[in-house]
């Protein structure tokens, strides 16, 4: 089965009809519930809702559902009828296969019941009709990419690339920078403010800066704060924003927003609750700063990916809304 673990819950619908053949007096009856297996209609309902609950049992790839409703039409044509259901569902993957499933049960049962009286009854064309929920219905269309910048606050991280440096300074090809006080943890190479750059380019999302600073206030302060005057649209921070005594970037975010949008911090951290009891214990924030929107992410690359899966590409709205456009 395809993993849907990381895909947000919305509220997801699907619209599928189909259509069944027969002679006009034998769809009177149908309606009448003048049949010889009695009321045609209501059997059918019935077959096309328990149809749609167990879809997964009968479609290998399809992942087991609650659904919310299920109703059926049922409408008479000059030879024949047209069937019509729609599904409801608050989950993480679509419905279009428990409406097609529910509309093609319907079709069977209501045949299954004529066919007895009428041998020229023919199940017709079932097909989708529409669909809706998902990330799909949220991406925004946007004519210029959204300017980012990508700052990983971490000492360990930070000391990778010093050592790095350090070795192409010995191979005569740059200085090597000094390092900075309090950064003493052992090199580890950073993986997560990588990780956000891949991510948020698959959408209308430009990446003007990727760079990696140790858990020290100031040079965080005086990053942000460049990029900041440079309009830069979304910055994405992670590292810091959990309780250890080197965790700081939070401190310094929060000081620096003028209006905090705290639906973000608060989607993040629900999100990885339910995957981790953990998530709990980050400080995440996000707000705005002159135009520019902060949101600090975890240090973690799992905390990074369930963040980033939590609030995009829904968080890109923002911005029409800050410019005027609203919803």
């Amino acid at each position: 089965m395809i993993d849907i673990s990381d895909k947000i819950e919305t509220l997801r619908t699907a619209v599928a009809e189909s259509g069944l053949l027969a002679r006009k007096e034998t769809i009177d009856r149908a309606f009448r519930g003048d049949t010889p297996k009695g009321e045609v209609i209501p059997v059918a309902r019935a077959a096309a809702v328990l149809a749609a609950k167990k879809t997964s049992e009968l479609i290998p790839y399809c992942h087991p559902l609650p659904i919310d409703s299920a109703t059926l039409s049922f409408e008479p044509k000059e030879n024949g009828m047209v069937i019509r259901a729609e599904i409801k569902s608050i989950g993480r993957t679509g419905v279009e296969m428990e409406a097609l499933m529910a509309a093609s049960v319907a079709a069977l049962t209501v045949y299954d019941m004529l066919k007895g009286i009428d041998r020229e009854v023919v199940i017709g064309e079932t097909r989708l009709i529409e669909k809706r929920g998902g990330k799909s219905d949220f991406e925004e269309r946007r004519l210029t990419p959204l300017t980012a910048a990508v700052l990983v606050t971490s000492d360990s991280a930070y000391a990778w690339v010093l050592k790095n440096q350090a070795q192409r300074a010995v191979e005569g090809e740059a200085p090597a920078a000094r390092p900075t006080e309090g950064a003493t943890r052992a090199p580890k190479e950073d993986k997560s403010g990588k990780l956000i750059v891949e991510t948020i380019g698959q959408y209308p999302v430009k990446t003007c800066y990727y760079e990696v600073v140790p858990d020290e206030k100031a040079i965080i302060r005086q990053k942000l704060s460049a990029w900041i005057e440079e309009g830069i649209g979304l910055i994405l921070t992670t590292g810091g924003t959990g309780l250890g005594p080197r965790d700081v970037t939070v401190d310094v975010v929060r000081e620096m927003i003028d209006k905090e949008v705290p639906g973000i911090a608060e989607a993040m951290r629900s999100f990885g609750q339910r995957r981790t009891p953990y998530a709990m214990l980050s400080r995440g924030v996000a707000g705005l700063c002159k135009g520019s929107l902060l949101i600090t992410l975890p240090g973690s690359s799992r905390g990074v990916r369930e963040s980033l899966a939590a609030i995009f590409p829904n968080v890109i709205h923002l911005f029409n809304m800050i410019g005027g456009g609203g919803h």
